[in-house]
C-alpha cells in the first residue's frame, strides 16, 4: 500500500539530536495533525522529511510509497511527490510568483506545461484560493503579509499537487478570513494527499479535521489519538504529556 512512512527517525542540527526516535505512517487521503509545545523538534522533523541539509538523519529512514528517500536530495524528494510548506518561507526579490510556480511545477513533469495551458491551471487555482489576478506579477513574498505568504504556499501546494504534503504552521499569524481560504485550499486537496499538519491550534483543527492526532514533546511522540485528543489539549495544554 502507499504511505509515507518515517520509521525511528533520529535527527541532529549541530550535533544536538533534537527528533529522537519518531515513526509515523501517512497514507493517501489521510490527514495527521501533529501538536506540541515550542522546541518539541515538530519543525526539525519537517525540515529533516525535505532534506534540509542543516538537519542529519543519523538514524531510521523515510519511504515513500515503498522507495527508500531518506539520503536523496530536496529536488529528488520533490519530484517524488513530498512538498513542504514553511513555517517562515523566504522573500524572493525579482522572481516573480508565477515563473517560480511554472518552473517548479515543470521540474516536476515528465512533460511541462506550455505557457497557456499552465497560465490556464494558475487562474483556476488562484480563484479557488480567491488570490487577485496581480498576485502573480509580484515577487515572491517581498512585502507580503503573514496570510499572503501563507496563502502563497498553499497556492504552490495546489500547484504541485503532490502526493504527500508537510504543512509547517500554515495557521500560524492568519485572520479568520484567510484561516478559512487556507483550510478550504486545505480540505479541497486532502483527498488526493496525505498530509502531516504541523499547529499548535485546535482552531485550525475544526476546520480541517484530522483523521489522527500525535503530540509531540522532547524530540518524541508522547501521545496519539483522534480529534479529541487535540480538544482535549485546547482545553488543558500540553501538561498532562510532559514529564
Amino acid at each position: 500500500m502507499n504511505s509515507l512512512r518515517i520509521e525511528n527517525l533520529h535527527v541532529s542540527r549541530e550535533g544536538k539530536e533534537i527528533v529522537k526516535g519518531v515513526s509515523l505512517t501517512i497514507r493517501p487521503g489521510e490527514v495527521h495533525a501533529l501538536m506540541g509545545p515550542n522546541g518539541s523538534g515538530k519543525s526539525s522533523l519537517a525540515n529533516a522529511l525535505m532534506g534540509h541539509p542543516k538537519y542529519a538523519i543519523t538514524a531510521g529512514s523515510i519511504v515513500l510509497d515503498g522507495a527508500d528517500i531518506t539520503k536523496a536530495a530536496p529536488d529528488v524528494r520533490s519530484r517524488a511527490g513530498l512538498f513542504l510548506s514553511m513555517q517562515y518561507p523566504p522573500e524572493i526579490a525579482g522572481v516573480m510568483v508565477s515563473n517560480f510556480l511554472r518552473t517548479a511545477v515543470n521540474a516536476t513533469r515528465a512533460k511541462p506545461y506550455n505557457v497557456v495551458e499552465f497560465h490556464r491551471l494558475l487562474k483556476e487555482k488562484m480563484a479557488e484560493l480567491k488570490i487577485d489576478a496581480v498576485f502573480g506579477g509580484r515577487s515572491l513574498n517581498e512585502g507580503f503579509s503573514g496570510g499572503e505568504k501563507k496563502r502563497a504556499e498553499i497556492l504552490q501546494m495546489m500547484m504541485l499537487n503532490p502526493k504527500y504534503a508537510v504543512l509547517d504552521e500554515t495557521d500560524s499569524g492568519l485572520d479568520v478570513d484567510a484561516l478559512k481560504i487556507v483550510t478550504d485550499g486545505i480540505n479541497a486537496a486532502r483527498g488526493r494527499m496525505g498530509v502531516l499538519l504541523i499547529t499548535h491550534y485546535a482552531k485550525m483543527l475544526s476546520q480541517v479535521v484530522p483523521d489522527f492526532v500525535h503530540v509531540m514533546s522532547a524530540g518524541v511522540i508522547v501521545a496519539e489519538g483522534g480529534k479529541e485528543l487535540a480538544e482535549l489539549i485546547e482545553r488543558g495544554g500540553y501538561g498532562a504529556f510532559i514529564a
